[in-house]
């Protein structure tokens, strides 16, 4: 039998209280389905947590996750926080760097409806999380941005071996259950320290995977290649900004960045995260497209598949991502992917959907 699943629930700000329920509430119709119970926990985390416990990342928060399967993060709005948390890591960024989640795995694949760039993309970018140019992550101790002058600032680059080596590992053996090709994505003509070490990383790492294809690209040039031919790629590994970007561009090309999912994994634990922000322009209005926050949770389901080898939960991830699918190819999405639908009948609508029997053949 499958195990009972526990995962936290943190809904966080503009668009997350309405977005993170509504994946939360195909997330339990999907493990039903599949026969997986979850318990599920709601956690203090954003804009309220500072209300409550004057900081956006609670200790007791922290503490809760250590002790939980994986969590459903919701986006923050951390810009809006009254200082000194405005100036502070955001919510997102101390809980990668807290549990050391140092792979961030987004897809990007056209859904069958909606207004997709390219309606034959299916790849996936592997982002090492923990270092590389974001400043918030790549010292021990403060940060890797310093103005030594009013009209001087420095960025620190760091990019480690070790680091580059544990995620490349994760995009070869992602590969391998994919179309088996991985493209390492740098700027080694450049950053011929930094970028050039992880390039060079990555290809020895390609040499534990005989039967998985490699090419490697600039960044500049990875970018056209996305907007012509995206449907040539299957993974995608590169460092920390670069990811970031590409992630973005990505899920644009496939349809929209409301439905780019993520995960942030280490080796033993992972938070499911839509790649998008808190959109706080239109919080509220029951506009928001919930389908990037609900393929991440799929994704959750699909990591702890491969963690506790259970088969369930592979199934629980796979009705989710049908019901979502059948849904959009029925005509019924929120108006960024040219529907109509709120994110509440949307949510309606996939439930009924996978209830239905929808990918439980």
């Amino acid at each position: 039998m499958s195990k009972t699943y526990r995962l936290g629930v943190l809904a966080g700000d503009g668009i997350g209280p309405e977005i993170v329920p509504a994946s939360v509430e195909i997330a339990t119709a999907a493990a039903e389905a599949a026969g997986v119970s979850v318990d599920w926990l709601n956690l203090p985390l954003g804009a309220d947590a500072i209300t409550t416990h004057g900081t956006p990342v609670p200790d007791e928060t922290k503490m809760t996750l250590a002790e939980l399967d994986g969590w459903f993060l919701g986006p923050h709005d951390s810009v809006s926080y009254p200082e000194p948390h405005k100036s502070a890591l955001n919510p997102s960024g101390t809980l990668r760097k807290h549990f050391q989640l140092f792979a961030n795995i987004r897809p990007a694949k056209s859904f069958p409806g909606a207004q997709a760039i390219c309606d034959q993309a299916d790849l996936v970018i592997v982002r090492e999380n923990t270092e590389g140019f974001y400043a918030d992550r790549n010292t021990f101790a403060g940060t890797g941005e310093f103005m030594p002058t009013a009209d001087t600032a420095i960025m620190m680059g760091i990019i480690t071996r070790e680091a580059t080596e544990r995620v490349a590992r994760v995009a070869f053996e992602l590969a391998r259950s994919r179309r088996k090709k991985v493209t390492i994505v740098h700027k080694a003509n450049v950053l011929k320290l930094t970028t050039g070490l992880f390039r060079t990383v990555c290809q020895e790492v390609a040499q534990d995977f005989p039967d998985v294809e490699v090419d490697d690209f600039h960044i500049d040039a990875m970018t056209v290649h996305l907007v012509r031919r995206a449907q040539d790629f299957d993974v995608i590994v590169t460092e920390n900004m670069f990811g970031d970007i590409l992630s973005d561009l990505a899920g644009e090309i496939s349809g929209s960045l409301g439905t780019a999912p993520s995960i942030n994994a280490s080796a033993d634990r992972a938070m499911a995260q839509a790649s998008h922000g808190s959109a706080p322009d239109i919080a509220g209005q029951d506009i928001a497209n919930p389908v990037a926050m609900i393929l991440s949770g799929a994704m959750l389901f699909e990591w702890l598949s491969a963690r506790h080898e259970d088969p369930a939960i592979a199934r629980a991830a796979q009705i989710a991502d049908a019901g979502v699918a059948a849904t959009i190819e029925s005509g019924v999405s929120t108006r960024d992917l040219g529907g109509s639908a709120s994110t509440s009948e949307f949510t309606e609508a996939v439930v009924k959907t996978i209830r239905d029997g929808a990918g439980q053949n």
